[in-house]
């Protein structure tokens, strides 16, 4: 089937509203992602209406409201939100914008009902981006050969001028190009490396890289392909944590593959693959397993050496936790979501080591504490068959074996809880201070080693500190 004689798949609440606004005297085109996912036959929940022949907000949302609950996003870009049924809305007027300062909210923004099709789309990134979809006549409109480009798997840019307005959109070429595994045109890559050269990145908020990176992972079965154009497009220079693995050695023994940049590409496809296959849906967790995963071996950068003619790296996944950390805050904020990261690297070798050494209850009750059992144990498989060796079969059972044995002690998704509390030691007769902790430490020394009952450990409590 040719694409052109695809048509979108428009919700019917969707095509009352679009009739509503077409009563008011409005023109809606469908434009942006949900045109260019249906002609790659990819379900969509977010619908772009862009508005001509109207230039009255008001009027746009006193018909919208009927629908739902309006959010007006910016008054000065005329755009307005509606969630209805499961589906995000959102409606802007035609308009221009033109670069006026460094931020990505410096442009200059003017509606105008009267706009061709063309003129209004010239402001978009990529062809495969500017293809509208008028419901009415059931017709594409592609003024820069979008279509095309969606046929031959190109991300094509649409204007030299405008294109470079935006520096974010290195990172949006980047992830789009991952996501449908398409090929950057020569063109639009030259100037991307353009902006990459002249520093134009630098400005960028982390909070909008964040979100293309997020695109990335959620949506690429192969996001190496991303990492790769950001090496090539020299975009590491901006994340000096990731391009200190390329030429990173590694002891071919353990990594045929090659050095640590390359491990570490063929992991978080590994991860990709995992996430598919055990059908993870929350968008949080996918996102802390990848990052997990893409700074796990951060740290050999700084302990990689030669001794006695093998190459090691000797405490790498400690050394990993800074360059993490560091990594992290040039994307986000969000303490919380980093303190999910930094287990899972510094002890991403842990399921492996425990399965090797055949180690007991006591080793899998101790890991629990220390981080979430079950994704340290989808980080290990990633690690473990992001490489070349002859026998993965070895990286399932090594990390089955210690699943099954977390399961059995109910840990594998929480710690083991400990039998005693400091409310316990309060009944004792022991007051707090600063001695709780040496208490509390000792009675879960004593669960986890002796593997005793509460009323004895509280008896060696009051033996030992009363």
């Amino acid at each position: 089937m040719s694409i052109y004689t695809i048509k979108p798949n428009i919700p019917k609440i969707l095509e009352q509203i679009l009739i509503s606004l077409q009563e008011i005297g409005a023109r809606p085109i469908l434009v942006g992602g949900c045109v260019r996912d249906a002609l790659l036959k990819i379900s969509c929940k977010d619908y772009d209406i862009e508005i001509f022949e109207i230039n009255s907000l008001d009027t746009i949302e006193k018909t919208l409201k009927k629908y739902g609950s309006i959010k007006l996003v910016g008054k000065s870009f005329g755009v307005l939100t509606l969630k209805v049924n499961g589906y995000d809305f959102d409606f802007a007027l035609a308009r221009t914008e033109k670069k006026i300062g460094l931020g990505h909210q410096d442009f200059q923004v003017t509606t105008n009902s009267n706009l061709s099709y063309k003129e209004a789309a010239l402001r978009r990134d990529f062809t495969i981006n500017s293809i509208g979809y008028d419901f009415f006549k059931k017709e594409f409109l592609d003024p820069f050969n979008g279509i095309k480009d969606l046929e031959n798997k190109t991300l094509r840019h649409i204007s030299d001028i405008t294109f470079i307005e935006d520096p974010l959109r290195v990172y949006r070429a980047v992830q789009f190009a991952s996501r449908f595994e398409f090929t950057i045109d020569n063109k639009t890559k030259d100037l991307c490396k353009k902006m990459v050269e002249n520093n134009d990145l630098a400005y960028l908020a982390k909070e909008r890289i964040y979100e293309e990176f997020k695109k990335l992972f959620l949506k690429s079965s192969k996001p190496s392909i991303a990492f790769e154009l950001l090496k090539e497009l020299d975009v590491l220079k901006y994340f000096p944590e990731l391009k200190a693995l390329i030429n990173c050695p590694q002891e071919k023994e353990y990594h045929p593959e090659g050095d640590v940049w390359v491990h570490t590409m063929m992991t978080i496809d590994e991860m990709a693959k995992i996430i598919k296959k055990e059908n993870i849906q929350d968008e949080y967790r996918i996102l802390y397993l990848f990052y997990a995963i893409l700074c796990h071996d951060l740290g050999k950068a700084f302990c990689t050496k030669v001794i006695n003619g093998k190459i090691t790296s000797y405490k790498h996944e400690i050394l990993g936790i800074e360059p993490t950390i560091s990594f992290l805050k040039k994307l986000t904020n969000e303490n919380k979501f980093i303190e999910k990261i930094i287990p899972l690297v510094k002890n991403h070798l842990a399921p492996f080591q425990l399965y090797k050494d055949s180690s007991s209850l006591k080793a899998v009750k101790r890991l629990s504490l220390k981080c979430n059992i079950e994704d340290l144990c989808l980080v290990c498989l990633a690690d473990c068959k992001g490489r070349t060796i002859p026998n993965k079969d070895i990286c399932d059972k090594a990390v089955s074996w210690v699943l099954e044995k977390a399961r059995e002690l109910n840990i594998s998704q929480k710690p083991l809880i400990s039998l005693v509390q400091g409310r316990d030691l309060i009944l004792l007769g022991i007051k707090p201070s600063v001695i709780f902790k040496e208490i509390l430490d000792f009675a879960l020394d004593l669960q986890i080693e002796d593997n005793i009952k509460k009323e004895e450990i509280l008896f060696r409590i009051k033996e030992k500190y009363l």
